[in-house]
């Protein structure tokens, strides 16, 4: 019973810190494209010069939904249309719906970002656990070189890569998501060259983030193998594999759940640099042209849907460390 009040209380105090930093983010959602100087109907305005009737001016901009109403009254209708699932038509694609444009970019982001920060973390933790508990090994001669691999900024890496593997050596498309032309569907041919479209950035992200988790895992074994549950149980003979798994890893995996519960929430947001060096048509490339082409309501469709996903990545991170980590139970 002490446990479940403890529980309920975890709940409703996270759940009522992530609603009002929903509603913060959500409102600076709103606020923030506002701020941009200028507006898609103006830029269009500069190609005539001012010599265009004001009553095409006016259709233009209620076709693009800009109206006359004040800043309270666009807020108040901006929520409305959220609750209601409704972010609007695309500016610089009208007349398609927001959710037709996120919808279409979506699985292509999280197919790509989503799988290689899954297979980096598991890769970097494996070998993290390995590193710490055979300190001196060849798994530790891997550390400086994937540190400096993480260190390197990510679009020059990505820019290096497709020089030498694309250009040069054309072992890998050059950018794209699949061959324009070819017949898209659930068939071998489509699969095989969206995958081999996906490989050279999804071999970027591996190799440039695995160094990240490597070295956090490593640094926690270290720590952990010095606890006296895991010299109690080497103590008692447990097997070697055991002890490295069952005592030390899973109490040195925790802060790495929680970090890789956060970095599941950016794959949203972090994929635009990938994206962009790649040509690749995910969320994170049409989030860079939606800013370019300062289309208000797609902007704030992906910044809505990266903002749910960041939020829920931090409440599963403060789940999963109350269920790992009864010591977290005790403090509250």
């Amino acid at each position: 019973m002490h446990w479940q009040g403890v529980r309920m209380t975890l709940l409703l105090r996270r759940a009522f810190f992530y609603l009002v930093t929903a509603f913060v983010a959500l409102s600076l959602n709103f606020l923030l494209p506002r701020m941009i100087p200028g507006d898609p109907v103006s830029r269009m305005l500069q190609r005539f010069q001012g010599h265009l009737d004001p009553h095409a001016v006016f259709a233009l901009r209620a076709l693009y939904g800009q109206t006359n109403e004040g800043l309270w009254s666009q807020y108040l209708d901006y929520w409305s249309r959220l609750l209601h699932g409704d972010f609007g038509v695309s500016f610089s694609n009208y007349p398609t719906k927001v959710t037709t444009i996120i919808g279409q970019g979506l699985p292509w982001t999280l197919g790509l970002i989503g799988a290689c920060t899954i297979l980096s973390f598991v890769i970097g933790t494996a070998l993290g656990t390995v590193a710490g508990w055979k300190r001196g090994g060849w798994v530790d001669g891997l550390i400086p070189v994937t540190t400096f691999l993480t260190s390197v900024p990510y679009f020059w890496f990505g820019l290096i890569a497709v020089y030498l593997f694309a250009v040069e050596l054309r072992w890998f498309p050059l950018a794209g998501g699949y061959t324009p032309g070819i017949e898209q569907g659930f068939n071998f041919a489509f699969i095989d060259n969206v995958l081999e479209h996906a490989m050279l950035p999804a071999l970027t992200i591996v190799v440039s983030s695995v160094g990240y988790w490597l070295l956090g895992m490593r640094n926690m074994m270290v720590t952990t193998l010095a606890e006296d549950y895991v010299l109690l149980a080497k103590a008692k003979g447990l097997s070697r594999r055991r002890v490295m798994n069952t005592y030390a890893g899973r109490n040195a995996v925790l802060p790495s759940l929680a970090g890789f519960a956060l970095s599941m929430g950016f794959i949203v947001g972090g994929s635009i640099i990938t994206e962009v060096v790649f040509n690749y048509p995910g969320i994170g490339y049409t989030l860079f042209q939606a800013i370019g082409g300062q289309d208000y309501p797609l902007m704030q469709g992906i910044f809505f849907i990266i903002t749910v996903a960041v939020l829920g990545a931090n409440l599963v991170a403060d789940l999963v460390y109350v269920l790992l980590d009864p010591r977290t139970r005790r403090a509250a």
